[in-house]
C-alpha cells in the first residue's frame, strides 16, 4: 500500500515531462504493488487518441483522483494489484487492442506503449529491486 504524497511532492511530480512521469510511475508500480486506474459505471475510463484507444494509468491514489473531475467528476480511483495487471490486464488489453497512457497530466500528456511494453518495463524494474 502507498503512502499518501503531500502537496508540495504532488506539484513536484506534476512538473516533470512525460518521460520522467513514465518512469516515476514505473518505479512507484513496482514499489507500491499497485497501479490506478478511473472507474465508473461503465467500467474503466479510456482516452482515445487519433491513432489509439488507451486506458490511463497512474502511480498514487492523488493522481488518478485529480482527473476525477469535469466529464469526469463521477469517477473513482480503483487500485489494481500488480500481479492482477500482469495476469488479467495487460492481456485482456492486448486481445482488445487497446494501449496504456501511462500517468497522462492534465493536458492529457503521457507515454503510450502497448500493454507488453508497460509489462515489460514493470518486470525490469521489479528485477532491480
Amino acid at each position: 500500500m502507498s503512502q499518501a504524497l503531500d502537496t508540495a511532492t504532488i506539484e513536484t511530480i506534476n512538473q516533470y515531462d512525460a518521460e520522467k512521469r513514465f518512469q516515476y510511475c514505473v518505479k512507484e508500480v513496482v514499489e507500491n504493488r499497485e497501479i490506478w486506474i478511473l472507474t465508473d459505471a461503465d467500467g474503466c475510463v479510456m482516452l482515445n487518441t487519433e491513432d489509439e484507444d488507451c486506458v490511463p494509468v497512474w502511480p498514487n491514489k492523488e493522481f488518478a483522483q485529480a482527473w476525477a473531475n469535469g466529464e469526469w467528476e463521477e469517477c473513482k480511483p480503483e487500485a489494481i494489484s500488480l500481479n492482477k495487471w500482469h495476469s488479467r490486464w495487460s492481456h485482456g488489453l492486448e486481445e482488445d487492442d487497446l494501449s496504456v497512457v501511462v500517468f497522462p497530466n492534465a493536458d492529457q500528456e503521457g507515454v503510450i506503449v502497448f500493454p507488453d511494453e508497460f509489462d515489460f518495463e514493470l518486470k525490469k524494474q521489479a528485477q532491480k529491486r
